[in-house]
């Protein structure tokens, strides 16, 4: 008889230690949800959630272990009752129970569930009773195809949100080509300097002005029409002049170099 007293005691105690560990952790797991949750993490959370899983298993582990004396074989009577207030009851319990009367008696050493809880949960065996074989079959699957479809679109969804996430972030344009474009266009970084041959004019270089366009035209040759040798120098001698008393122009750099032909190739 003592031997079953004390290994009661002791495993009372692993108990009472379990469940001291459970609940600090459900406090404080509480506590950040109520005054931290601004700087609450989900890994946070997550670990949390696994203390308490952790915690949880090993409490199961302790009631199913073979030392472990069958508590619901035991009984506990109350001794007294008492409308006044219990100092060591308050401590105890951590001032959740101040006294032990009648009132809170029957909740605190209830073995069976409440009779309005007690009365549903008969009749929902009595409803799961009433169901076949077959038809709670068909329900069964029915529901699992609808959990199926339901899986399916979460993970269709899942998978367009991140293929518009990939087409989104996708790269449409070559920084290094853009760039050198618009250097380009706004600073003529990389356009090639290019100018035509016997471009040696009086304009400036780069510069495309008058004297660079006409000193293009220092090759051409021009033919002389047999006959009228005075109306071809009166017309070059009028364009020299025109040239000079235009202000502001540069001069032409066109050099003429008049050839004799034996027969000009309109004669007839």
């Amino acid at each position: 008889m003592q031997r079953e007293e004390k290994q009661l005691e002791v495993s009372l105690d692993a108990l009472l230690s379990q469940a001291a560990d459970l609940k600090n952790s459900l406090g404080s797991f509480i506590y950040k949800l109520e005054n931290e949750y601004d700087r609450l993490t989900w890994p946070s959370v997550l670990d949390s959630f696994a203390l308490l899983s952790g915690q949880l298993n090993t409490l199961n582990k302790v009631l199913k272990h073979e030392k472990t004396p069958l508590f619901r074989n035991q009984v506990i009577i109350p001794l007294l009752l008492s409308p006044d207030r219990d100092e060591d009851l308050m401590r105890q319990t951590e001032g959740r129970v101040p006294v032990f009367s009648h009132e809170v008696v029957p909740d605190h050493l209830r073995t069976k569930p409440d009779p309005e809880v007690e009365e549903q949960e008969k009749q929902l065996t009595t409803d799961a009773a009433r169901i076949g074989a077959d038809a709670a079959q068909k329900q069964i699957q029915s529901l699992n195809k609808m959990c199926s479809n339901l899986l399916e679109k979460i993970s269709k969804e899942e998978r367009e949100s991140e293929s518009g996430g990939l087409r989104q972030n996708k790269q449409t344009f070559n920084p290094a080509d853009t760039n050198a474009l618009v250097a380009a266009v706004a600073f003529g970084k990389g356009l090639s300097n290019w100018r035509p041959s016997g471009s040696s004019g009086p304009g400036q270089q780069g510069q495309p002005g008058a004297g660079t366009i006409l000193a293009g035209t220092s090759g051409l040759q021009q033919v002389p029409m047999p006959g009228a040798p005075s109306q071809q120098q009166s017309m070059l001698s009028g364009v020299q002049m025109a040239q000079a008393g235009q202000p502001g122009k540069i001069p032409s750099g066109i050099k003429t170099n008049i050839k004799s032909a034996s027969m000009h190739p309109y004669q007839r």
